[in-house]
């Protein structure tokens, strides 16, 4: 496989969150297509209870300072940045106050999901393109991890899809067994702001787990399934679509099935 350029966006990535399924394969997996010679950047949440003075994050000034509406609402966007020390690839961090700063992820001290979690989800996938332009970095492929990167897809292909730096991108999204019980906000379909309306985000009505990652097969080029016991639904909605779909594969086979996966996504493309 050639040098590729590879995006990868993640709800948590170890170290700088607890080692979980998703966390460690979105460090696992950047470490290894740097090891065989592609140029990678990771995106992730700057959740408050990451220790910034440990993991030596720092503000990109030059990247801070947009504002995003979620809701009606002007919400700053802040970058941050910090190096896997085992690695040296770049890290970047969204960062808002009224999102992340909580001492928390994505639920409370009493195992409930925060109420705003539709909003800190959209804030994080297009604050993560909108940074993305403003480095004036062109990823062949994005690769999100987590329901809480659900959006970054329909987003892409729905805002951005014109936009020079991401014209080529081919946008992949994995599946999780980390299903959560209850659902998002009921208002989250009519928060996204849409350039073609509403009509797209109807799977959404009831934004629960399976949904926000239905959504997301929906407007992908291509699914990945990160750990066993990702329910068989999710599965099948990708590939009665026609869509690729690469299993659970061992770490010894990681690297070179996903550089293969990844070509044939964009070896599809150009022969298309």
């Amino acid at each position: 496989m050639e040098k590729k350029r590879i995006l990868y966006v993640s709800q948590e990535i170890t170290p700088y969150l607890p080692e979980s399924p998703i966390s460690k394969l979105s460090q696992d997996l950047p470490t290894l297509m740097n090891e065989a010679g592609h140029e990678v950047r990771i995106f992730m949440p700057r959740f408050g209870c990451i220790n910034e003075r440990r993991h030596q994050l720092h503000e990109v000034i030059r990247l801070s300072g947009m504002n995003l509406i979620v809701n009606d609402m002007d919400q700053p966007l802040i970058i941050k940045v910090a190096s896997i020390p085992t690695s040296r690839i770049q890290v970047y961090f969204i960062d808002n106050e009224e999102y992340f700063k909580r001492k928390a992820t994505l639920t409370d001290d009493k195992g409930d999901l925060f109420a705003d979690n539709d909003e800190r989800s959209l804030f994080f996938c297009r604050g993560v393109l909108e940074t993305v332009k403003k480095l004036g970095w062109k990823p062949d492929v994005i690769h999100a991890h987590g329901w809480m990167t659900s959006m970054l897809p329909i987003y892409l292909k729905k805002n951005f899809a014109d936009d020079p730096i991401f014209e080529d991108s081919k946008l992949v999204y994995s599946l999780y067994n980390n299903e959560f019980s209850g659902s998002l906000s009921e208002d989250m379909a009519k928060k996204i702001k849409l350039n073609e309306g509403e009509k797209c985000v109807e799977t959404i009505s009831t934004p629960d787990f399976m949904n926000l990652n239905k959504i997301a097969i929906e407007h992908s080029d291509a699914v990945t399934v990160g750990t066993e016991g990702v329910s068989e639904d999710l599965k099948a909605h990708a590939t009665d679509r026609g869509l690729p779909l690469l299993d659970v594969v061992s770490d010894e086979e990681r690297s070179q099935a996903y550089q293969e996966f990844y070509q044939e996504i964009l070896v599809e493309e150009s022969v298309a």
